[in-house]
């Protein structure tokens, strides 16, 4: 028996085979039996001919290959060469670069930094800094700043800030200090840093006034100058729980190295005199006298004192009395000084220093007020010669209120009766509380019949004019010229806790005091 196999068989599977008894009719004759076989591979009837869907998708490919081959004909997936990328890049950032130029920006600096593709988009950047204040000026001073998004830099940062409590009217100048703020992340950059200084006990509400004036604080390493130079302070004697006040007062401490800036300073200072912990009690009321030029300021200050006639041995006094005498311009000031008292009053050069040792405010003393003060003793009745004396025994008389010195002048001639001479002796008088001090013991000593001078009146605590009260006769050594002196050790000791404690310990006053300072004597600048 012989099998005829379905046309395009070539490699049979499942086989079934059906066999059909021929018809006797229909057969044409054949050697041996005839059959009609029916095959089937996997249920399913094979044809020579491909399936319908398998032509067209070969078809298909065929055509894809010949558009291939073809360079003329366009293509669905075809790709930009790494030449015509760049050309294309090239030509976006010459586009943008052409539209910095157009409106004044130079873009020398912005090679290599990642740029929006088109110029609108980087419009759109400088409007938004053209909106918080800054000039072209400004971003020319710090291109990189175009570098930064709108939305994903520009506004976190800026919105971060606003909560924190800095106010919108800072934003202009604290960006034209720091522009680099808007390059950070706020959780990775920026809530650490202002966690950490909460943790130097600076108080939530007084943050923002610490980043508003000394915004370079946060770009600050938390475990880098900032904890040292907290350390260091520390470890010279600075209280603990003074460290969150003087942070807040002048937090560019954080930034100041301990090496290089605070230790030299403080090592100086102590060798002119002033003992280590009446430094640290400085550091304490006036935190900004870290932030003086040791070489270019300090040092050449107390040479000038000397220069002037300040004796050595009151050097840490003078110092001690109004730090900030080591911190400005001094040489033209005293030589104005000079100028003006020999004008005025006949001072003699040599006795400049002991003014200054007196008074060391006398150096920033304007020269209206001066003069005002030197007419109203003249019109009082002292000489030139006279007023010179009461201006070298008391330099204060050139800076009191002059309605306070015209009431007790009035009481002086009126009740007291004294002649001039003892104002001459003693020119410290205008400087007691008239109701407080001076009426209450001239009215004890004339009630007790005791002749006295002012000095023994009024030079002593209320402690001492009561003892001298119960005395019989007077102690001439007891006797005191003069006002007393500048005593250090009132400098070194520890300063009494206030009673209760306010939501912020920033003083306002304090604060405008050491700005207005800082701002006379070098428009802000520090060391670090």
């Amino acid at each position: 028996m012989k099998l005829r196999l379905c046309n395009g068989l070539t490699k049979p599977g499942l086989l079934l085979v059906h066999f059909m008894p021929p018809s006797l009719h229909s057969l044409p004759y054949q050697h041996g039996l005839g059959l009609n076989v029916h095959c089937a591979i996997a249920s399913r009837r094979l044809s020579s001919n491909p399936p319908k869907r398998e032509r067209l998708r070969r078809d298909n490919k065929d055509k894809g290959n010949k558009k291939r081959d073809s360079p003329s004909s366009p293509s669905l997936y075809a790709r930009p060469s790494l030449l015509e990328m760049n050309k294309e890049k090239a030509a976006n950032r010459a586009r943008v670069y052409d539209f910095l130029r157009g409106v004044g920006i130079v873009p020398d600096e912005l090679d290599g930094l990642e740029l929006p593709v088109t110029s609108e988009v980087m419009k759109e950047r400088v409007d938004f800094l053209h909106k918080l204040g800054l000039t072209i000026e400004d971003i020319n001073n710090y291109p990189l700043v175009l570098g930064c998004s709108v939305k994903k830099n520009m506004v976190p940062v800026l919105d971060y800030l606003g909560k924190l409590g800095v106010r919108k009217s800072t934003f202009t100048e604290f960006l034209r200090r720091y522009p680099q703020v808007l390059h950070a992340s706020v959780v990775i950059d920026l809530a650490p840093v202002v966690k950490y200084l909460q943790g130097l006990d600076i108080k939530p509400v007084d943050v923002p006034r610490v980043l508003e004036r000394y915004p370079e604080v946060l770009g600050f390493k938390l475990e880098g100058t900032m904890s040292t130079s907290v350390a260091y302070l520390i470890g010279i004697g600075v209280a603990r729980r003074e460290i969150g006040g003087i942070l807040t007062r002048y937090p560019e401490v954080l930034g100041m190295r301990v090496a290089r800036v605070i230790k030299p300073l403080v090592e100086y200072l102590e060798g002119v005199g002033i003992p280590k912990l009446a430094m640290s009690r400085l550091i304490e009321k006036r935190p900004h006298i870290l932030g003086f030029e040791l070489e270019d300021e300090v040092k050449r200050n107390v040479q000038t004192l000397r220069e002037f006639n300040v004796r050595e041995v009151y050097l840490p006094s003078v110092i001690a009395q109004y730090p900030e005498i080591i911190g400005i311009d001094l040489k033209p000031k005293l030589e104005a000084q000079r100028k003006l008292l020999s004008s005025v009053i006949d001072l003699n050069p040599e006795d400049l220093g002991g003014l200054i040792e007196r008074m060391p405010q006398f150096v920033s003393l304007s020269e209206a007020p001066m003069v005002k003060h030197v007419g109203f003793l003249k019109e009082c009745g002292f000489s030139v010669e006279q007023t010179r004396e009461m201006v070298i025994g008391c330099p204060q008389v050139l800076a009191l209120n002059i309605g306070i010195m015209k009431l007790s002048f009035e009481y002086f001639r009126k009740e007291m009766r004294r002649p001039l001479q003892d104002l001459v002796d003693f020119p410290a008088f205008f400087t007691y509380g008239l109701e407080s001090t001076v009426k209450p013991r001239h009215k004890r000593v004339v009630k007790k019949g005791i002749k006295c001078s002012l000095a023994w009146m009024l030079n002593c605590s209320e402690e001492k004019f009561e003892q001298r009260m119960s005395y019989d006769t007077i102690d001439i050594e007891e006797v005191e010229s003069g006002p007393a002196s500048f005593d250090m050790s009132t400098l070194m000791q520890p300063e009494r806790e206030e009673e209760e404690e306010s939501d912020s310990e920033y003083e306002e006053e304090e604060d405008d005091e050491d700005e207005e300072f800082e701002k006379k004597r070098s428009n802000g600048r520090f060391r670090q």
